[in-house]
C-alpha cells in the first residue's frame, strides 16, 4: 500500500467491508496534505482461491482497466500483487465506489430494473480480439448437481438435470460480467425521506468476467433474485432486460438451457448466496426458505420455457 501512496499520505483506518464470501475486502483511509481519500484492498485468503488467485486478479486488473473507458461504473485500478510478492495475501487494490449493498424486499422490483439495463450496457461492452476475455465456464454438470435430500419433486430434478447434460447450445458471444448479482452492484439514492429514486453507483468482482452468451448472465442474476426475493423476481428479471434492449436466445430451449445452468448451480440450497445476504441482514434467508425458492423456480422455468 505505502508504494502506491503520494506523498505525505498515510493510512489512518482499515475497516473491513461486510457481503462476499470469495475474499476479505478492507475500506483503507487515506489521509494527507491534499486531504483524506479512501481505497479498497480486495485479499484472498481461502486456500482455493489463494491457489487460483494469479488468473483471477490479473483478471481483474485487466479488466477493470479496460472499463476505465466505458459507461459501466466500476472501480479504477491502483495497483495489483496476483502473487503476494508484497502483501500477506495475493491482493488488489481499486478506488472506492460509493453506495450500498440493497438486498431487502421494499423496492426490490424498481432495482430490478436498474440492474436489468445496466446489465445491457455490460453486454455492449466493446472489446478488440486482443483485450477478450476468456470463454465462459459453466459453475455446474449434470453430475455434480446434489438436489435437496428430502425433496418431494424427484422428477422435476431428473428432468432439469438431464436438460444440461445436452450440448450447449449454439450462441451469439458477447462481454460478460459473469457474476452479476444485487449483492455485486451498490446502490444510492431512493429509501425513506430520500428525494431522489435510487440509481446503481457501482459494479464490483470482476475477476469471473468472461465471453458468451448474454443469457448466462441474465439467468445468474434470475436465480439471485428468485432466492433473495422469490420465484416471480427471478421469472420476471429476463422480461426486464429484453425490455430494457438485451437480447436472449430465440429458442425457449437454448433460453432454457443456461437458466438451469445456472440455477442447478446452487443446489441444494443456496448457501453460496445467502451467507453474504445473511451478514447484510437478511436473516429470513434459512436452508429451508432457500431449497423451496430454488425448487419452485425450476418449476417455474421449466413449465415456461420448456
Amino acid at each position: 500500500m505505502e508504494k502506491e501512496l503520494s506523498a505525505g499520505e498515510r493510512i489512518e483506518g482499515v475497516v473491513r467491508l461486510r457481503g462476499g464470501w470469495t475474499s476479505q475486502v478492507r475500506r483503507l483511509d487515506v489521509r494527507g496534505p491534499g486531504g483524506r481519500r479512501a481505497l479498497v484492498l480486495r485479499s484472498f485468503v481461502t486456500p482455493f482461491f489463494v491457489r487460483h488467485a494469479e488468473g483471477l486478479l490479473n483478471r481483474e486488473a485487466a479488466v477493470l482497466s479496460l472499463l476505465g473507458d466505458t459507461d459501466v461504473p466500476a472501480a479504477a485500478l491502483v495497483a495489483v500483487d496476483a502473487t503476494a510478492r508484497h502483501c500477506d495475501h495475493p491482493s488488489l487494490l481499486m478506488s472506492l465506489l460509493p453506495g450500498t449493498v440493497r438486498v431487502g424486499d421494499d423496492g426490490a422490483g424498481e432495482r430490478a430494473d436498474l440492474l436489468a439495463r445496466q446489465l445491457v450496457r455490460i453486454h455492449r461492452v466493446e472489446v478488440t480480439a486482443r483485450n477478450r476475455p476468456r470463454a465462459c465456464q459453466a459453475w455446474t454438470s449434470a453430475d455434480r448437481v446434489v438436489p435437496p435430500e428430502e425433496t418431494r419433486r424427484p422428477e422435476l430434478w431428473r428432468r432439469a438435470v438431464d436438460i444440461i447434460r445436452r450440448e450447449p447450445p449454439d450462441h451469439r458471444a458477447c462481454f460478460l460480467h459473469r457474476d452479476f448479482h444485487p449483492g455485486n452492484v451498490l446502490f444510492t439514492g431512493g429509501g425513506h425521506g430520500a428525494t431522489t429514486g435510487p440509481r446503481i453507483s457501482g459494479v464490483v468482482d470482476w475477476v469471473e468476467t468472461s465471453w458468451g452468451p448474454a443469457d448466462l448472465d441474465v439467468a445468474h442474476c434470475a436465480t439471485a433474485l428468485a432466492l433473495l426475493h422469490g420465484v416471480a423476481a427471478g421469472m420476471g428479471f429476463a422480461d426486464r432486460y429484453t425490455a430494457a434492449g438485451g437480447s436472449t436466445a430465440g429458442d425457449p430451449r437454448a433460453h432454457l438451457y443456461w437458466r438451469l445452468l445456472d440455477a442447478l448451480a446452487y443446489a441444494p440450497d443456496g448457501e453460496k448466496l445467502a451467507v453474504p445476504w445473511r451478514e447484510l441482514g437478511r436473516t429470513d434467508l434459512t436452508p429451508d426458505v432457500l431449497t423451496h425458492r430454488l425448487e419452485d423456480y425450476i418449476q417455474a422455468l421449466l413449465e415456461r420455457y420448456g
